[in-house]
């Protein structure tokens, strides 16, 4: 057998390769999504990403033969580690062949630095932060993905508890059907939040074009930075950070599928943000919108069954209350207009009952469960 070779990313072609590789380890795979490309070079990009304000990171790649036959990033997050009283690294976007002497010389070359800057553990795989892509799939490999959420192989599982590495918590994802109208579900939602309505409590902003979202930008953050802060690793987007996301997500975004629900005072106190699902689209496209693959994202953005709930948050003292029914009927009425029958809701805590308990409106079934791993390093 060939011998392996790691090589620490170190020039803008190799990352560029670093960055391609799960798009031919997948080439074919159904339910492969990728990511977008320039969004994930620019995570490594120093000047580009305000993450690295808090954060050192490496990448590393792994050769046979002069082949790349694998992947891994390291990052370590001062921030992370203060906020949470841990000494952790983490590792980012692996991918590997179906060969445990690949995947044991990558983690191996994560766990060296990791010893080098004094870590005593290393978990994943998770992002600089929240926003970005976290947890390996470990159910739901038959179903499509989100370009959101990382898609892997059966494999990685037993590669990595062979490696040492144990589960550390869990999310899920659920695939819920709209209810139509006039079912006794979506007539209970809306009576819910034409209550809370007619008691003058709250209000939805009034979005009827983008430019009608930067007002409340920021204040969205704030509330994510807000609601999020007590989830699974978790740290404060800095002012850098939510231009940043904001820059991403923003322009996906229809009014139709954007809530933010005010206060008596006009604070804003909950919201929602969804999107048509860009998964077809960005297989089509392989993740690249230039020099035409904004054509697909375009069409999947204006007609689809399916829409990718990517955010939402409610105060935390007005969690576990009858305000998320003002969100919901709100997608509900656009979904009903826009031809949307199903909603993916993304990754989220198996641990976190109060979103659990959000879903139970809703015919639903949890078809994806994703990890994160945790490994003890020997000093």
């Amino acid at each position: 057998m060939s011998q392996i070779t790691v090589k620490e990313v170190k020039t803008r072609r190799e990352l560029r390769k670093f960055v391609d590789f799960p798009n031919r380890l997948y080439r074919g795979n159904p339910n492969y999504v990728p990511a977008f490309f320039g969004d994930d070079l620019a995570d490594w990009n120093k000047k580009k990403n305000p993450a690295f304000a808090y954060c050192e990171a490496k990448c590393f790649l792994a050769y046979r033969d002069g082949e790349i036959v694998g992947r891994i990033g390291a990052i370590l997050s001062h921030k992370a580690n203060k906020t949470w009283g841990t000494s952790r690294m983490r590792f980012s976007q692996v991918d590997f062949i179906d060969d445990l002497d690949v995947s044991r010389a990558l983690f191996e070359a994560v766990e060296a630095w990791a010893r080098e800057m004094g870590c005593t553990q290393i978990h994943g795989p998770l992002g600089f932060c929240d926003m970005d892509r976290e947890g390996m799939l470990v159910e739901g490999y038959d179903r499509l993905g989100m370009f959101i959420t990382y898609y892997n192989h059966p494999y990685y599982i037993q590669h990595l508890e062979a490696l040492g590495y144990r589960k550390d918590t869990d999310w899920v994802e659920y695939r819920l059907q709209t209810p139509e109208p006039g079912t006794p579900i979506a007539d209970l939602i809306t009576r819910m939040s034409d209550r809370l309505i007619r008691q003058g409590k709250y209000h939805y902003a009034d979005l009827k074009h983008r430019s009608d979202y930067f007002p409340y930008v920021e204040k969205v953050f704030r509330l994510v930075n807000e609601a999020y802060a007590p989830l699974y690793g978790v740290v404060a987007l800095n002012d850098e950070q939510i231009k940043k996301y904001a820059k991403k997500f923003v322009p996906l975004v229809n009014p139709d599928y954007a809530c933010f629900i005010l206060d008596a005072e006009d604070n804003l106190v909950a919201f929602g943000v969804s999107a048509p699902s860009l998964s077809r689209a960005m297989q089509k496209c392989r993740g690249r919108l230039f020099p035409f693959g904004f054509i697909p994202v375009l069409r999947g953005l204006r007609k689809n069954d399916t829409l990718d709930l990517f955010l939402v948050a409610v105060k935390p003292e007005l969690q576990g209350g009858s305000l998320i029914a003002m969100i919901f009927s709100h997608f509900l009425q656009s979904a009903h207009k826009n031809g949307i029958r199903f909603a993916e809701t993304g990754p989220q805590l198996e641990t976190n009952q109060k979103i659990q308990a959000q879903w139970k409106f809703f015919d639903k079934e949890q078809h994806k469960r994703r990890r994160c791993f945790i490994k003890d390093l020997d000093t």
